[in-house]
């Protein structure tokens, strides 16, 4: 292999990384507009959010439907990595547990309306479920754990138990503007920790 090889190799891999550097971003410029205005937001706020134009939102996702599931996929992917990261420097696993939690209730406000869009595909939705499960229980289940052990919270609470409750907590966020899902969400969390 010759230097010039070597040299394209390594603007390959540069375009790479950059083209997925540039999908991340248009990702998280995708679900900060879901929080704020709905999945059915237009595409050009979040082409503008994103700083590119409409046609390379576009060209990564040709329909609505696959922007919602590469956000959701993208936003499971955030909320399982953020656990490990969030024990690891927090003061304590209940504060860790709290803060996960708290991304989780963002990306359950994301998820809002992704059914709707999903209905006559319901293979895709089971699908992306069942990816929902596998990548955020074993996550809450360990900052669980965590916390159990350090004598923070009893040991006997069970992460989906918990997903569940917080994810029906959240159901009501949006026809009444005087329900706040996060309070009560954090009075939950709040409710586990053990008295010292």
């Amino acid at each position: 292999m010759n230097d010039s090889d070597a040299g394209a190799g390594h603007a390959g891999q540069s375009k790479r990384k950059d083209a997925r550097r540039n999908k991340e971003t248009l990702l998280d410029a995708a679900a900060a507009v879901f929080v704020t205005s709905g999945v059915e937001a237009p595409v050009r706020d979040i082409a503008a959010r994103a700083g590119v134009g409409l046609g390379t939102i576009y060209r990564h996702f040709p329909t609505r439907a696959d922007l919602i599931i590469a956000v959701y996929r993208h936003q499971v992917d955030a909320c399982a990595e953020a656990g490990p990261a969030l024990l690891a420097t927090s003061a304590t696993p209940h504060a860790a547990l709290g803060q996960w939690i708290n991304l989780f209730v963002d990306f359950l406000v994301t998820k809002h309306g992704l059914a709707a869009v999903l209905q006559s595909d319901n293979t895709g939705f089971d699908t992306l479920h069942a990816y929902f499960l596998d990548r955020l229980v074993p996550v809450c289940a360990r900052l669980l754990e965590a916390a159990a052990d350090a004598g923070e919270i009893r040991s006997d609470m069970d992460a989906y138990e918990l997903m569940r409750g917080v994810g029906n907590l959240c159901i009501g966020a949006d026809n009444d503007p005087r329900y706040d899902a996060r309070r009560l969400v954090e009075l939950l969390i709040a409710g586990l920790h053990r008295p010292h």
